[in-house]
């Protein structure tokens, strides 16, 4: 599997080096995106996976759904941080600063602390029952707040992000060949995701 996907990777990146044109008013630093992008997609289905093992757990008080849900929640965070340093490296690139307090930036570090404090919470408890329920409890919550963090909220306020793939008309604003490697490179991080996740939760099970 793993040496699938890098195959799948390099020929991802072979894309976005060769095949992407330059955007308009970005010029070559539109390949940013497609590293930034599939980050951010990759930390949505995380966290939205956090929340269905953690719903799972309360309902079969199954331990293997609370790791699988723990599992997704470290990953999450990983890639929104990976998310967070791509798009400030853009920022710098762009705009001349690594941070400008952006809607999107500030929706990004909010949910960097709630996600933060769900793994601190997960520290905090010992008893393995008490942290699953918790957790369960905590993680379903916490996913509420992601629709209205990444897709609600950062369109309500003017933005110096760039336009969002889907804009305001509903319709997919991208050359072709940058909609074809984006696609690529969105199920290259998802694969790259699920092994990591697959990983964890089996090195989690053994541990526990």
């Amino acid at each position: 599997m793993i040496a699938v996907i890098v195959l799948f990777t390099v020929a991802v990146a072979i894309g976005v080096v060769f095949f992407v044109p330059p955007a308009e008013g970005m010029g070559a630093l539109v390949r940013i995106a497609f590293f930034h992008i599939p980050m951010a997609w990759v930390a949505v289905l995380a966290f939205f996976q956090n929340a269905w093992w953690g719903a799972a757990f309360l309902r079969r008080n199954d331990f293997a759904a609370d790791v699988k849900s723990a599992a997704a929640a470290q990953l999450g965070l990983l890639f929104t941080l990976l998310a967070t340093g791509s798009g400030a490296l853009f920022a710098k690139l762009t705009w001349g600063a690594y941070w400008n307090w952006d809607p999107r930036q500030t929706t990004i570090f909010v949910l960097l602390l709630i996600y933060g404090a769900y793994l601190t919470l997960r520290a905090a408890i010992f008893d393995p029952r008490r942290r699953g329920r918790a957790s369960a409890v905590y993680a379903l919550l916490a996913f509420l707040t992601v629709p209205f963090l990444v897709f609600i909220l950062p369109r309500l306020y003017f933005s110096l992000h760039p336009t969002p793939l889907l804009n305001g008309a509903g319709v997919v604003a991208m050359d072709p060949v940058m909609l074809v490697v984006l696609g690529a490179a969105l199920l290259d991080a998802t694969l790259l995701y699920w092994w990591l996740w697959k990983r964890l939760c089996r090195q989690k099970g053994e541990g526990s």
